[in-house]
C-alpha cells in the first residue's frame, strides 16, 4: 500500500511525544514575511495534561433582541487580537478572535428565526503570520489584513455568505443577514478572506452556530449543561507559547501545501479535563483544523453513538468505536457516562489523549433514553437529477515533487464560471480525485447526500481521458448517510454526491476545506441561476 506524504501528516492528531524535525529556516513569524531564524518548539509531551478545565464558549447576546413586529435580532461581533491562555504553564498566546474569545461566541437560534450580525474588523493593521503575496487574489503591497465571515453550512443569501472577494480591511464592518431557514443542526462560522483565510483561520477566527427546531426538541436529547460544544484544532507553538505557522523558506513565496500542528486544542485549551455526571451527554464536534484529519475514540474501546453530521440529525443513531473527521466536518455524538460511574478516561486522537473525562459517582437524577428514531432522511432518487457533472481534483507538481498548484475541474479561480446550476433543480457531481490526497470538498449554501465512491485508474484518465473503474462502487459509511455539506473525496476515487440546489440565487463557492489547498487555487465560484419561473416573475 502506498502512503502519501499527507497521509503521514494526517495520521496523528495529538502527536504528543513525537519529535518534529523542521528545516533550518523554521523560525519566528514576522509580519508578512517568511521565517528566517531557527526556533525551538514546545513538545506537547512536556506539558502536564489535564490541569485546565475545558472552557465553554460564551453564548452570543444580541444588542437588539427579536421584536414582536417580526424584526430580527441583531448582533455586533468584533474581530480583534486578544491573549488566549491555552495551558496553565504557558504564557498567553496572541490570537485573532471574535469578541476576544477563541472560539468565538456561540450563536443560538431557531429554524426560520432570522438574525443579523454586524461583523466589525478591528484586527491589527499587520499580519503576524507569513503572508504570501503571490497567491490568488494577492499582489505585492496588497492589503494583507482583511476579513469576511462565512457561516459554514448556512442557507444564506449570496450577499451575506462570505464570498472570498467581499473582504474588508481593519476599521470597516459588514452586516450579514441569516434567515436560518433549515433543519436543526450545528454550523460554524469562520474567516473566508481571499488570499489569507488559511492564516486568519490558524490565528483563531472561528466559532459555533446552532440552529434548533421543534423536531429536535421533541426528542429530549441532552441539553443545557449536558450538551458540550467542542471545537478542535491542531496548532504548533514556539518556545514563547506563541502560534507558529511553518512556511517554505522562500521569502517571496512562503506558501506550503501542508500545515499540521503537533498539539490539539479543544475550545482553545491544550489537554483540558471536564467533569461529567453519570448520565448521557451530547457532544457537538467541529474539526477546525487547517489540514488535520482527526481520528477520535474513547480510551478503552468504549462505544458511543453518532446521531447527526454536518447538516443535522440522522434517521437513527449509529453506534461507533472510532470517528474520522475531516477539516470542517461536524459530528453530533451521544456518550452515556452512566456505565462508567466514578471512572476517569480520555478522548483520544490516534490513541493519544487530548481530553479527560472525570465521571461523578452520584447517580444522575434523570437520564432520558436515546431515541431509536431521530429525523427521517429520505434518499434523493437519482432520477431527479437534471444534470451530471464530471469535476476533477487536480494537483500540479514541481520537478522537486513539491506541490505547485491545485485546481478544481482544471480551472483557476478567475476562469469563467463553469458550474451554473438552476435554483430548484437537482444535480449529481462526480468528484474525480486525481491526486494522492483525501480532499474535504465543501459546497456553500446547499446540503447534499453521498451516493457512493468507486476506485478508478488515474493514469488512464490523465493520459487517455478515459474513466476506467478498478472496482465496484462502495456506499457511504453509516455515519455519512445523513445530510452533508462537506465530503471526503478519496484519492484515486470517483466520489458521487447528489445535490438539491435550494436556497437563493447568486454567486457562491465550492472548495477544498484544507485551507492551504483552497489558497492555491482549489476553490471555484459557482453561480446558482434563478429558475425560469423566477426570471419570468421578475419581468
Amino acid at each position: 500500500m502506498t502512503i502519501s506524504r499527507r497521509d503521514l501528516l494526517a495520521a496523528g492528531a495529538g502527536l504528543a511525544g513525537t519529535t518534529l524535525t523542521f528545516p533550518a529556516w523554521a523560525g519566528s513569524n514576522t509580519p508578512g514575511r517568511s521565517n528566517s531564524a531557527k526556533a525551538l518548539f514546545i513538545d506537547p509531551a512536556t506539558l502536564e495534561p489535564f490541569v485546565d478545565a475545558l472552557p465553554i464558549p460564551p453564548v452570543a447576546q444580541p444588542v437588539t433582541p427579536a421584536q414582536p413586529n417580526g424584526e430580527s435580532a441583531h448582533y455586533r461581533i468584533e474581530m480583534r487580537a486578544a491573549p488566549v491562555k491555552v495551558h496553565r504553564d504557558l504564557p498567553a498566546t496572541r490570537m485573532w478572535t471574535y469578541d476576544g474569545h477563541h472560539p468565538g461566541p456561540t450563536f443560538e437560534t431557531r429554524s426560520g428565526q432570522p438574525l443579523s450580525v454586524e461583523w466589525i474588523n478591528n484586527l491589527p493593521t499587520q499580519h503576524f503570520l507569513p503572508v504570501d503575496y503571490t497567491l490568488c487574489g494577492m499582489s505585492p503591497g496588497a492589503q494583507a489584513v482583511r476579513s469576511v465571515v462565512h457561516v459554514h453550512g448556512g442557507r444564506t443569501p449570496a450577499d451575506s455568505d462570505g464570498f472570498p472577494e467581499d473582504w474588508y480591511p481593519p476599521g470597516e464592518s459588514r452586516i450579514g443577514h441569516y434567515p436560518n431557514g433549515q433543519d436543526a443542526t450545528g454550523l460554524w462560522y469562520h474567516d473566508h478572506a481571499m488570499g489569507v483565510s488559511r492564516l486568519n483561520h490558524y490565528a483563531g477566527l472561528m466559532g459555533m452556530f446552532f440552529i434548533r427546531d421543534d423536531v429536535e426538541d421533541a426528542l429530549e436529547l441532552p441539553r443545557g449543561d449536558y450538551e458540550i460544544p467542542l471545537l478542535l484544532a491542531d496548532r504548533n507553538f514556539n518556545a514563547e507559547g506563541q502560534l507558529y505557522y511553518p512556511d517554505s523558506g522562500i521569502p517571496d513565496h512562503p506558501w506550503i501545501a501542508e500545515v499540521s500542528g503537533n498539539a490539539v486544542m479543544l475550545n482553545g485549551k491544550l489537554f483540558p479535563f471536564t467533569e461529567v455526571e453519570p448520565r448521557r451527554y451530547r457532544l457537538r464536534l467541529v474539526n477546525g483544523s487547517n489540514q488535520r484529519f482527526l481520528r477520535l475514540a474513547l480510551a478503552g474501546q468504549r462505544h458511543f453513538f453518532q446521531i447527526g453530521s454536518d447538516q443535522g440529525l440522522f434517521g437513527a443513531p449509529v453506534e461507533l468505536e472510532t470517528l474520522l473527521l475531516a477539516p470542517a466536518e461536524r459530528a453530533d455524538l451521544i456518550i452515556d457516562f452512566s456505565q462508567w460511574r466514578g471512572q476517569t478516561f480520555t478522548l483520544t486522537n490516534d490513541g493519544r489523549a487530548i481530553l479527560q473525562f472525570r465521571v461523578g459517582r452520584t447517580p444522575a437524577a434523570d437520564n432520558p433514553p436515546l431515541p431509536s428514531r431521530l429525523r427521517p432522511v429520505q434518499p434523493i432518487a437519482q432520477s431527479q437529477a437534471v444534470r451530471t457533472r464530471d469535476l476533477t481534483l487536480d494537483e500540479y507538481m514541481k520537478p522537486s515533487g513539491d506541490s505547485m498548484l491545485m485546481l478544481l475541474g482544471g480551472k483557476r479561480w478567475y476562469s469563467q464560471v463553469t458550474e451554473d446550476p438552476v435554483l430548484g433543480t437537482v444535480e449529481i457531481w462526480h468528484l474525480i480525485n486525481l491526486t494522492e490526497d483525501t480532499h474535504p470538498i465543501h459546497l456553500h449554501l446547499v446540503r447534499f447526500q453521498i451516493l457512493d465512491r468507486r476506485p478508478m485508474d488515474i493514469f488512464s484518465y490523465q493520459n487517455f481521458d478515459k474513466l476506467r473503474y478498478l472496482g465496484d462502487a462502495r456506499p457511504p459509511l453509516p455515519q455519512e448517510r445523513g445530510w452533508k455539506d462537506t465530503v471526503q473525496a478519496h484519492p484515486g476515487t470517483v466520489t458521487r454526491i447528489i445535490v438539491p440546489f435550494d436556497g437563493y440565487p447568486g454567486r457562491y463557492v465550492w472548495h477544498c476545506h484544507i485551507w492551504e489547498h483552497a489558497a492555491n487555487e482549489m476553490m471555484r465560484p459557482y453561480i446558482l441561476k434563478p429558475s425560469p419561473a423566477d426570471r419570468s416573475d421578475a419581468t
